[in-house]
């Protein structure tokens, strides 16, 4: 397992043919210059603290299974105020991994030949090149799900707009145009 990847802000290669049956137990932290990257990276003001404990395990013939939680302190602007609200990220995840051409890789389809989504089901493996995967990145993608899109200091509401109805909408006449054309 090595420890960089320089194309992300924060990076644990693990290289897959030194991962068994059983699982290792991998606890990730970021240090000062990760925490600024990711800050960056996520476009939040800051990320006080990023943490990932992980269990890295073979998966059948030749996947990896990353399973893990990642836990992180971040610091964004409220969309109301654009004052700083502090918010927590707590988060589960689970990731399979498999070769590029793997057959585990793809979706068996119906009769029909179309592709069946579950939008509940597991998420299709995801493929990798050569002999190793990014876990750290893993995490990070995962913690980067689990942001607050809109996130609002704690009693702040909108104020001051009036949402629309649509009670006045009216769709426009084809012929709404020729009404003045011929006005002489």
């Amino acid at each position: 397992m090595k420890n960089s990847n320089e194309d992300t802000p924060f990076s644990y290669l693990v290289k897959v043919g030194n991962v068994s049956a059983n699982p290792v137990d991998v606890h990730l932290e970021a240090d000062k210059n990760e925490l600024q990257a990711l800050a960056e990276t996520w476009d939040v003001i800051a990320v006080d603290d990023f943490r990932a404990d992980l269990q890295i395990a073979r998966w059948k013939k030749d996947g990896i299974r990353v399973k893990g939680r990642v836990r992180a302190s971040i610091v964004q602007s409220c969309v109301v105020t654009l004052e700083p609200v502090p918010s927590k990220i707590d988060e589960p995840f689970e990731q399979i991994f498999v070769p590029e051409n793997s057959k585990l890789a793809r979706r068996p389809a119906n009769d029909t030949g179309e592709m069946m989504l579950d939008p509940d089901g597991p998420d299709l493996p995801e493929s990798f090149v050569g002999d190793t995967i990014d876990a750290g990145e893993v995490a990070t993608e995962f913690a980067a799900m689990a942001i607050d899109p809109y996130p609002r200091k704690e009693g702040v509401a909108f104020d001051g707009h009036i949402e629309d109805t649509g009670e006045n909408d009216k769709k426009p006449s084809a012929f709404a145009v020729l009404k003045d054309w011929k006005k002489d």
